[in-house]
């Protein structure tokens, strides 16, 4: 009996683990492993003076006027004209803070003078504080154009000084041979509202 009685436990045993094998596989939980990324887009960044990216050429005023009576494009006294600084944010997915400076100015003839919008300035520099601004990000027209006029008048000043002007002119001319400044046009992302 007591044989029986083991073989009992043992076959009693055997079909609870089986069932409980069989059973667990009915009562399995669902699990799904779903996949995905995180996706940002980097903003595009483009900003161009005179439609390029690296380095402006060279902006020769007397390229800038028209005047038959010079020889090999130079400019003297009675000759003027305008330069354009073209500024460009087209294709840029962010806002650019631009700034206009010049630096390195050297041989300047004394009598030559800068217009910009409604001033007068003797020197290029002393209108770099106003060629700043912002092309914002939602602009429909990203480029700005600065235009900056010169003119190196043929007769300076009022009567009595025409004459002491006439000859720093001709000093100028004499001890000058090449008036030069340096452009450098700086871009920066306008940094967004929190």
């Amino acid at each position: 009996m007591l044989l029986k009685k083991k073989i009992i436990i043992i076959s009693t045993l055997l079909l609870l683990v089986t069932m409980s094998f069989l059973g667990g596989q009915a009562y399995a939980k669902y699990v799904a492993s779903v996949r995905g990324q995180g996706v940002a887009e980097v903003a595009t960044w483009s900003f161009k003076v005179n439609d390029q990216k690296e380095q402006v050429e060279t902006i020769n005023l007397a390229s800038t006027c028209d005047n038959e009576t010079l020889i090999d494009n130079k400019i003297a006294p009675g000759t003027s004209g305008t330069f354009n600084i073209k500024v460009d944010g087209t294709g840029s997915d962010v806002g650019i803070d631009y700034n206009i400076s010049f630096t390195n100015e050297q041989n300047k003839p004394t009598n030559l003078k800068y217009i910009y919008e409604d001033g007068t300035y003797n020197s290029i520099t002393e209108i770099q504080d106003k060629l700043s601004g912002t092309i914002n990000a939602n602009d429909s027209n990203k480029v700005k154009i600065i235009p900056i006029k010169w003119e190196w008048k043929y007769e300076t000043g009022e009567r009595d000084e025409v004459a002491s002007n006439d000859k720093i002119d001709t000093q100028n001319a004499e001890s000058i041979s090449n008036y030069t400044f340096d452009v450098v046009v700086t871009g920066t992302q306008v940094k967004p509202q929190e």
